[in-house]
């Protein structure tokens, strides 16, 4: 197999394979355009990339049809939904990478995950003995932490990448000063938001002009951030950690620029450029299970996806899931992820500041004692208390219940492959839809509001709880980036946005593939329910519809009575023939766009 690093591409580097063209035109029009093309299916050869957005999906296949490898096309990817998806992801956000290296056939991950500022302790959201509202912490400098996203681009590139940080980001730079066509979700998305938005001068100018948001089918630029893009183009992120956007991201962190005539509580923070100067990326060994013979990577703390998850997985092994009627599958499914995310609540947290079980949680004793608390003919009472994988003791129900705290779910997954079979599972975040509302002056992208994952005070008193602020600390996740392999080589990668539904989102799709005899595409489009240990699952109307409803409401399921859309999958498959299955959501967010390299076999490739 050539090296993953090689860049010549010889004959193939001259076809052009797909149609699909990003439509420049000049910076700050708002005629109508076409939209860039969307599939949310595509099969062929050399590589392939799925996103939720088709500029950014034609960005990252364009980097691998000219040489560059998954990590190249997933950075760049990456780097244009933060233009075009700004208010799941970007430059102010962070979030996790799981990469597969085809030569050496070794999984391995990178933390980019937002920490939180060196003065954090426990009460950073405490005030007067009380947590303060939880939307006061969402729109404010105190809910900001240091950013990762553009270390975590940097050092993917350095340590598996073929092309530098300056070339890769080109092509986002570019889509941010030429434009984009407009869509329904970009302007919904602005339009939920528009009252916090309005509140700060510098996110009302770029996001409301006019008063209201970009209307559909016009173009939206946005030249500040196009000029972010060039200056980490020209000095690497040195230039945010260490020098004038750091700065800037410091001044606004701690003087929020509010509207003297917004009514809001804007807190400030206390983020520094010493915290930032201080942020490190860390390379992580991943989790790994072992699921019907298939070997599944994921993140480990401080994401909890990873682990939970795989304990979901490893409780599902005590029954052949394929061989279930429906609804009992969905039974044993919502019962697995109730008892997985109990144990998630009580002992996953930043493994720098609490000793994480993650062997334990891991394993497949401590599952089977999980397992037989699963009546197949009644559901399980929430919030189910979580068991001790140190002292693990069969079918031992604890007494203190562990409920699941809120987390934001507007975050955006990526997956991405090439022709030497390496592959990327790339989930990244500024927490909240907007984030913290408060876009940066002059740097033309949004800060998130990732402490907010914390818990604000413990969620279960008298219990210690893993994931209190704290100086440096990172925040846990559910961010689950996941990559499959068969005898060691990627059989599929998936991962999805939606707060602590990505766990539950990612899991049913891995099932559905790998049990359920879907294929790719139909396990991401199958109607969602999200158990997190509550007494109502999160539901989408689909799956309210369903003929198996009324049997697990029969066997004391309960369900949300406000349906809502759960997650946004993309995904990679490599089929047995050799093509790469590139899928994204069919519906949900949009439609999601999926691409690759070489849709047909060519003479010289036989």
């Amino acid at each position: 197999m050539p090296s993953h690093r090689t860049r010549p591409w010889g004959r193939v580097a001259a076809v052009a394979v797909t149609s699909t063209l990003l439509v420049s035109v000049a910076a700050g029009t708002a005629s109508a355009a076409p939209a860039t093309p969307k599939s949310p299916i595509a099969v062929g050869y050399l590589g392939a990339v799925s996103s939720i957005d088709a500029d950014a999906t034609a960005i990252g296949t364009k980097v691998l049809r000219e040489g560059g490898n998954a990590v190249d096309a997933a950075v760049a990817t990456a780097a244009a939904l933060g233009v075009t998806d700004p208010f799941s992801a970007g430059v102010g956000g962070g979030g996790f990478f799981v990469y597969y290296d085809a030569r050496s056939g070794k999984v391995s991950t990178l933390d980019g995950r937002e920490t939180a500022p060196k003065t954090a302790n426990e009460n950073l959201f405490v005030e007067n003995g009380a947590a303060i509202p939880f939307d006061q912490a969402v729109t404010s400098g105190l809910g900001v932490g240091i950013p990762g996203t553009p270390a975590t681009w940097q050092d993917a590139l350095r340590k598996w990448g073929t092309q530098p940080l300056s070339k890769i980001i080109k092509p986002a730079e570019k889509l941010a000063k030429n434009g984009f066509t407009v869509d329904k979700t970009f302007h919904d998305q602005i339009a939920n938001n528009a009252v916090r938005f309005a509140a700060f001068p510098s996110t009302r100018s770029l996001y409301l002009p006019g008063g209201a948001p970009p209307v559909v089918g016009t173009k939206f630029a946005n030249p500040d951030l196009g000029a972010t893009y060039d200056k980490l183009a020209a000095e690497g992120t040195s230039a945010l950690y260490r020098g004038p956007i750091g700065a800037d991201i410091a001044r606004t962190v701690q003087h929020p620029p509010v509207d003297p005539a917004s009514t809001l509580n804007v807190r400030p923070g206390n983020l520094t450029t010493g915290d930032l100067a201080a942020y490190k990326t860390i390379e992580r060994t991943p989790t790994h299970t072992q699921y019907r013979g298939l070997d599944v990577y994921g993140m480990p703390a401080p994401s909890s996806g990873g682990l939970t998850v795989g304990e979901a997985l490893n409780i599902l092994e005590n029954v052949d899931v394929s061989k279930l009627s429906k609804a009992d599958y969905l039974h044993y499914f919502m019962e697995s992820t109730r008892l997985a995310f109990a144990d998630r609540n009580r002992w996953i947290g930043d493994p720098a500041f609490v000793d994480v079980p993650a062997k334990e949680l891991l394993s497949q004793r401590f599952a089977d004692t999980r397992a037989c608390l699963i009546n197949p003919a009644k559901a399980g009472t929430s919030p189910v208390a979580p068991a001790d994988p140190r002292n693990p003791v069969p079918c031992a129900a604890g007494t203190t219940g562990a409920p699941t705290p809120y987390e934001g779910e507007n975050t955006t997954h990526l997956t991405t492959s090439d022709r030497w079979g390496n592959v990327v599972a790339y989930t990244l975040t500024i927490e909240q839809e907007g984030g913290s509302g408060i876009v940066v002056p002059g740097r033309g992208f949004l800060l998130n509001n990732e402490l907010t994952d914390f818990s604000f005070t413990p969620v279960t008193p008298g219990v210690p709880d893993p994931n209190l602020p704290g100086s440096g600390k990172r925040p846990r996740s559910s961010m689950a980036p996941t990559i499959v392999l068969e005898h060691g080589k990627p059989l599929l990668a998936v991962g999805s946005p939606g707060g602590a539904s990505i766990i539950t989102t990612v899991l049913q799709v891995l099932l559905g593939r790998l049990d359920r005899g879907l294929t790719l595409p139909q396990a991401i489009a199958a109607p969602r329910v999200s158990q997190r240990n509550s007494a109502a699952a999160q539901v989408e109307q689909e799956f309210l519809n369903l003929p198996e409803t009324a049997a697990l409401r029969a066997k004391g399921q309960g369900f949300s009575t406000a349906p809502a859309e759960i997650g946004a999958a993309t995904g990679v498959e490599k089929l047995r023939d050799g093509r790469w299955l590139a899928a994204a959501e069919p519906v949900r967010r949009g439609i999601g766009s999926a691409q690759v390299v070489l849709p047909v076999r060519f003479p010289w490739d036989e």
